[in-house]
């Protein structure tokens, strides 16, 4: 999977998981994986459970409220999308700087859905990424746009939801 590019992608719960499973692997071979998290708000105990698997596996999210962004009052999403912004320029950093051999971009296609950023930029992102750089996007829909620039497309869906 070295190198490649994949999203997991669909309307099942599970995305995220699969993601954070890859990077599991990853960091059992030795390798760093970096996850900059958008949209899910800042839940606590997540975070401070995954903080647990540093170094190997570091989280970052820019998001200061704890709630989603669906859920955020308008001065609220104001302040998100500008959090958002220095996500993508973090994000541009991890890639200038290969500072990592896994990114995952969690619920990044969530940013494309709700227009807060263009698809040209997750383009971008594995345009400039290095070769050997493994990369991840998930989120709810995948934009016909970014298929020709992806390797692998997972579709995680419910079949069957008591």
């Amino acid at each position: 999977m070295e190198g490649q590019v994949e999203v997991f992608c669909g309307s099942g719960r599970g995305k995220t998981a699969a993601a954070l499973g890859i990077c599991i692997r990853a960091a059992s071979h030795g390798k760093q994986a970096i996850i900059v998290r958008f949209l899910k708000g800042k839940d606590s105990a997540q975070l401070e459970y995954l903080k647990k698997l540093e170094p190997e596996i570091q989280l970052f999210t820019f998001e200061k409220q704890n709630k989603c962004y669906e859920d955020l009052t308008e001065a609220e999403k104001e302040e998100t999308y500008n959090n958002i912004r220095n996500s993508v320029n973090y994000t541009n950093k991890v890639i200038d700087a290969c500072q990592c051999d896994l990114l995952v971009l969690d619920e990044a296609l969530g940013l494309v859905e709700l227009g807060l950023i263009e698809v040209e930029e997750l383009i971008s992102f594995i345009q400039k990424k290095d070769d050997d750089m493994q990369m991840i996007f998930t989120g709810r829909k995948l934009p016909q746009k970014l298929e020709p620039w992806v390797d692998n497309i997972y579709c995680v869906n419910t079949e069957k939801e008591n």
